[in-house]
Order: C-alpha cells, then sequence, then structure tokens
C-alpha cells in the first residue's frame, strides 16, 4: 500500500470501479476529493466505446461528480489516435452506435458502406443483422478489420450483456479474419494515453479496475501500478488460475481514499 503514496496520475475504469450503471458507488465521492486535496490527477479509461466522450462528461456530471471532458478517454478515441497515427483512409464502415458514429465524424472520417477501406467495429448496441452481413462481405473481400476493444461482455446492473468481444468472435467465426485491436490490454491504448497525458514514469501511474483480462493485463503491459478492485466482473476466487495478477487487490475505490488518508 506504500506505493500508492508515489501515485500521481490515476487511470480508473468505469462501469464496476466507479460506478455501476447509473449508480456511483458510495466510496467514489470521496475518493474524487481524496485527489483533489492532494493534487492527484485522475482520467477516466473505459474499454465501452457505444457512447463517446461527450455521453460520459454528461453522466458523470449528473452523479455530482465535476470533471472535464479531457478526463474521459474512451477505446473510440483511441482507435480514432491510432487510425490517424497511422494514416489510415477516410472512407470507413463503421459497426457502431449514433455516438460513437458522431465522434468519428467530428474527427474527419467519413461514414459509408460504398467501398470503404477500413471496417471498425465498436460495442454496437444498435447491431442488426444487415449490419454484420455487409462487414463480413468487407472483410472476406480484403479490407482492414478493427475492433475498439475485446470486452465479451458488458455489466449491467441486470447482469452482464455481450460486449464489443462477442461481436468480434461471431464475425471471425464467419470470416476466418481477426480483427486489430485497440483497446485494454493492448498496447495501442497505452500509445494513445501516454500520448494525450504525457504519461512518463510508469512507477507514478496506476491503473484501477475491476477486470483482469482488460485493466489489469493493460497495466503489466505498460509496467504500472495495477489495482484490482472486487466491485465489478473478477471475483477473488478468479485470481488463482489467472495468468494476470495486480499489485493490488481491494474490496473497492473507498479503500485507496483510506489509504491516502
Amino acid at each position: 500500500m506504500n506505493r500508492l503514496e508515489k501515485i500521481e496520475t490515476y487511470l480508473l475504469d468505469l462501469d464496476g470501479t466507479f460506478y455501476l450503471g447509473s449508480n456511483l458507488y458510495p466510496w467514489s465521492l470521496p475518493f474524487v476529493e481524496t485527489m483533489r486535496r492532494l493534487g492527484k490527477r485522475f482520467v477516466f479509461v473505459t474499454n465501452n466505446s457505444s457512447q463517446n466522450g461527450k455521453y460520459y462528461l454528461e453522466k458523470i456530471r449528473k452523479m455530482g461528480v465535476d470533471i472535464t471532458e479531457d478526463q474521459i478517454f474512451t477505446s473510440g478515441q483511441a482507435t480514432i489516435f491510432y487510425l490517424k497515427k497511422y494514416n489510415y483512409p477516410k472512407k470507413l464502415y463503421l459497426v457502431g452506435t449514433p455516438a460513437l458514429e458522431e465522434e468519428f465524424k467530428e474527427a474527419g472520417f467519413i461514414l459509408t458502406d460504398e467501398d470503404p477501406e477500413t471496417v471498425v467495429l465498436g460495442f454496437d448496441m444498435t447491431l442488426t443483422y444487415e449490419k454484420l452481413r455487409t462487414a463480413c462481405d468487407l472483410i472476406r473481400s480484403g479490407v482492414p478489420f478493427i475492433a475498439t476493444h475485446p470486452d465479451f461482455n458488458c455489466p449491467t446492473p441486470e447482469g452482464p450483456i455481450p460486449d464489443c468481444g462477442a461481436m468480434i468472435a461471431l464475425i471471425t467465426a464467419s470470416t476466418g479474419v481477426k480483427p486489430k485491436i485497440i483497446g485494454k490490454p493492448y498496447p495501442e491504448m497505452i500509445e494513445a494515453l501516454q500520448a494525450k497525458y504525457g504519461l512518463e514514469n510508469p512507477d507514478t501511474i496506476a491503473m484501477v479496475g475491476d477486470r483482469l483480462y482488460t485493466d489489469l493485463a493493460m497495466a503489466k503491459a505498460a509496467g504500472i501500478v495495477g489495482i484490482l478492485v472486487l466491485s465489478g466482473e473478477t471475483q477473488r476466487e478468479d485470481l488463482e488460475d489467472s495468468e494476470v495478477q495486480p499489485d493490488l487487490v481491494l474490496e473497492n475505490l473507498g479503500e485507496i481514499t483510506k489509504a491516502l488518508s
């Protein structure tokens, strides 16, 4: 726990870590107040690309937490960073929600099903069979396939629902093609975070999340402090057979607040 004193930037997962669905966890606001009192930075890092940064900003503010848009970073934004960095063509076939479409359009991309040069898959809660058929046809014809993140399920108060990883599995089963995946735990997500927030010293950065295979795997890959909270998907018994082991296992964010106070 002494390592927490050196942490200057906390990268925080959202669902299962800071809130669940539309309910803010009781320990989250005290955590924010402690971060501000101690002059530490916190950034919300989510793989959930069904919404854009504006949505998460409004959602968190409605919960009573005053943050700026700069404190939100999504796998959708990381995908945009990646596409621009490597000079991908602007014409895309995007399998995503209207919110994700808006984010890509604002970034200068042209969304079309007529001769697109890349297929991008997000967590599409408006998914239709026609979208799947079109994406599979394009991918079979050789159009590059990129996905925003690998999560198989998204936690909700009613239980898990199929996420982008499940959609990847369906498309890959049909086409035989695996996508380039951008979000946690992949290095492209880390690269985008480092570029946007100037993250340099790994000893001063912590990733806090409830998933071993995304949040904690990214922390391990980046060489930063990995903190698992048991308030979401992962249970303590899951650690027994996991290749990814966190630096700290805590019940929730509130334990960080107690330790720093």
